[in-house]
């Protein structure tokens, strides 16, 4: 491909008709920048020559169709000349540098946000979807117009979908409606949202898609009357109380009654059984006042009205929402706002781009969007999963937002059913760090509450509180979830090194030597060899079962000149390293035998996992010791704190009440009951397995006694033995 020079005015002749489309479409651009855009579609198209789409068409003119997409939003010329030129790096021989060189940085900049990687080796297709999309996003940070491009492309993808095979469109459609549409959401791009959506179930589902379709337009048939004389009612009200306004009637999508149906387990005719109006109106004003006449013509609903004018949704959506009593005894919803709060609401960041000024975003929804992207951001800089990534951005993704203030009268968004808890990290992630309890609505909460939109939350903090894994189950935001695992493997690193460097020192002592004895420059030479940057990486791995720590010493003795025979062992040396169970990331309890404090124990070096702790009477034991070299001496600390899982088989007389009557002595010995299951049971006996927390051996002992004390059991012991 030669390189790009030549930028004089372009001759328009000669353009086949759907270039001269995009040419009428961007005519609200200046003169030079619609040659420009010109200019573009003929290094796009010579870029792209030769290649052809699914269907037969050339390929430039999918390219073509997402800019022009993208001109009936009204954007800026760079990001047209990005659209047309969005897929070059990815599939021609165009390079970053020429394409800077002819349309500049910008543009550059664009077309490598949405160009995907490719290039690079992954060890699947889901892993390279995840980090594309992350690199995608990141640049969508530093530019909103990236997925706005995206999105446009995905929306011609999906209108010419039909050309590609049957897998590929299922595919495509499911993470359509999984994450471009609830993105395009998040953007407040309604009216992009609301085709995705269609397309989409359209693609993944044609029969429900089918089916849904032609009973909206059987039922919007039936009921035209009845909306042509609540519409003309509505006008006539508002006229008559001096409000310039203008109604229409709403029509639900194929893919929100499909939705709704399957998730409020609702039937089609109640969903339809709503008649839906918006009223535009020329200023905030007027929106309260239209408010007020609709309410003097219907009966309002108790506690169905919304005001997202005074308290915008998070993609920066506004209106007044209220539901009526009609007069047809079926409920008239109706959405209330201003004609700039419309176009906000179809067309979200997109609204008004080209009048979009430098010194900051033209509307609420960019402006709610850049913190959204910036908090994400945050939040990919400590996600090393990419995967771990996507499923955070996936749930920060949810279309309902829940709407609470802080003690100071701000208003934070979090989507449904967030915890005090997350709200906590949302305020800060030090505050969170330090979260010990809530005050909702001036009521002391745990943290795991469940908010609801409206509530003043104040985080009572303590500066000795620190996160623990089980806060992992009780928040559903992306930051929170983040920071969370964050500060747990940095825990979980700290304990895998103390750990790590009691294992090594006993291995070494049963040389005869310690970590103290080994010369640093032996040391660095042995991490060097190792590629290994520090030695806290080393104890790190040890403790990890990645490395072997009788062998490490023996290679560490050996680099110091000395024959391991040559040394003494260790008065010492046969010492067995002591647990208390929280060692978190190192130690896991095996689920073979389920050890307590108080069992007599062995660990057992498992690469990645760590050391998987045994009953040294456990069956397994006797193939694991085949390994000498990944056995390791442990025993119990005299202070072991927490519960740890057991389990007890107890066989019952078979009568009414019995289940209740041993749940009831295992509560009464104050052990948590996980699970249980009958895996014997006949007319006359049966055989139940409890899964139980206690807190040691002993504890379990006092659990057994007070079953069998029970009178309806015929034998309760541990299990396995």
């Amino acid at each position: 491909m030669p390189a790009v020079t030549d930028s004089s005015s372009p001759d328009t002749s000669t353009l086949p008709p759907y270039v001269l489309a995009l040419k009428e479409r961007v005519a609200y651009l200046p003169e030079p920048q619609v040659a420009r855009v010109i200019r573009a579609y003929e290094v796009g198209a010579v870029a792209h020559e030769g290649q052809a789409r699914k269907s037969g068409e050339p390929y430039i003119t999918h390219p073509v169709a997402v800019a022009g997409i993208l001109a009936e939003l009204g954007m800026d010329a760079e990001t047209i000349i990005a659209a047309i030129l969005h897929d070059t790096l990815e599939d021609t021989a165009l390079s970053r540098t020429e394409l800077a060189g002819e349309f500049g940085e910008t543009v550059a900049e664009l077309v490598d946000g949405v160009t995907k990687l490719d290039k690079m080796r992954f060890s699947s297709r889901q892993e390279a979807d995840a980090e594309s999309f992350r690199k995608m996003l990141l640049a969508m940070a530093r530019d909103l117009r990236v997925i706005l491009i995206k999105l446009a492309d995905r929306l011609h993808n999906m209108r010419t979908l039909g050309a590609k095979d049957a897998p590929s469109r299922r595919r495509i459609a499911r993470e359509t409606l999984e994450i471009y549409a609830p993105i395009a959401q998040r953007l407040g791009m309604n009216k992009f949202k609301a085709e995705l959506q269609d397309l989409g179930f359209r693609a993944l589902y044609p029969d429900r898609y089918r089916v849904i379709s032609e009973r909206i337009r059987a039922a919007l048939g039936n009921r035209r009357e009845a909306m042509g004389k609540i519409e003309a009612a509505l006008s006539t009200r508002l006229t008559a109380d001096h409000i310039t306004a203008r109604v229409v009637g709403r029509i639900k999508s194929a893919w929100s009654i499909y939705s709704k149906m399957r998730n409020e387990h609702k039937s089609f005719a109640q969903l339809m059984d709503v008649y839906g109006f918006r009223v535009v109106v020329d200023s905030a004003m007027s929106c309260y006042m239209a408010l007020g006449a609709v309410h003097g013509l219907y009966k309002p609903v108790d506690r169905r009205f919304k005001d997202f004018i005074a308290i915008p949704k998070a993609n920066g959506y506004q209106s007044l929402h209220t539901v009526l009593l009609g007069p047809f005894g079926a409920p008239i919803e109706v959405q209330i706002r201003t004609a700039e709060m419309d176009s906000v609401a179809e067309r979200g960041v997109a609204a008004h781009w080209a009048y979009k000024t430098d010194s900051g975003p033209a509307n609420s929804a960019q402006a709610r969007a850049r913190e959204w992207l910036s908090s994400l951001a945050d939040s990919q800089a400590h996600t090393v999963s990419s995967s771990e990534f996507i499923e955070n951005v996936k749930i920060d993704l949810f279309p309902d937002e829940v709407y609470l203030f802080t003690p100071r009268g701000d208003i934070l968004a979090l989507p449904r059913n967030a915890t005090a808890l997350d709200f906590a990290y949302a305020v800060h992630t030090d505050v969170g760090d330090h979260a010990v309890a809530a005050r909702v609505d001036k009521k002391l909460v745990p943290l795991r509450t469940r908010l609801e939109s409206g509530q003043l939350v104040e985080i009572i903090t303590a500066p000795s509180a620190l996160p623990n894994p089980a806060w992992l189950e009780s928040v559903v935001t992306g930051k929170a979830r983040t920071a969370i695992r964050q500060y747990l493997k940095h825990l979980q690193h700290e304990d895998a090194v103390d750990f790590g460097h009691r294992m090594l020192d006993r291995a070494l002592d049963a040389l005869g030597t310690s970590l103290d004895a080994i010369p640093p420059a032996v040391l660095d030479r042995f991490l060097e060899t190792s590629k290994l940057k520090r030695l806290e990486e080393l104890l790190s791995d040890i403790a990890l079962g990645n490395r072997v720590p009788h062998l490490v010493a023996s290679q560490l003795v050996a680099a110091r000149g000395k024959k391991s025979t040559e040394v003494q062992q260790s008065p010492h040396a046969m010492e067995k390293i002591r647990i208390t169970g929280a060692e978190r990331g190192v130690l896991s309890f095996s689920n073979c035998c389920h050890p307590l404090p108080g069992d007599e124990i062995i660990g057992y070096l498992s690469s990645g996992k760590g050391i998987v702790v045994h009953r040294v009477e456990c069956p397994n034991v006797v193939e694991l010791r085949k390994s000498p070299e990944r056995c390791v001496a442990i025993e119990w600390d005299r202070d072991v704190q927490g519960d740890y899982r057991a389990e007890l088989r107890i066989e019952v007389i078979n009568r009414p009440g019995v289940l209740a009557t041993v749940a009831a002595a295992i509560a009464a010995a104050n052990s948590n009951i996980e699970n249980v299951e009958y895996v014997e049971r006949d007319a006359a006996a049966a055989t139940l397995l409890f899964a139980l927390e206690v807190k040691n051996r002993k504890h379990l002992a006092d659990v057994i006694r007070r079953v069998r004390r029970t009178g309806v059991v015929s034998g309760a012991y541990r299990y396995p033995l």
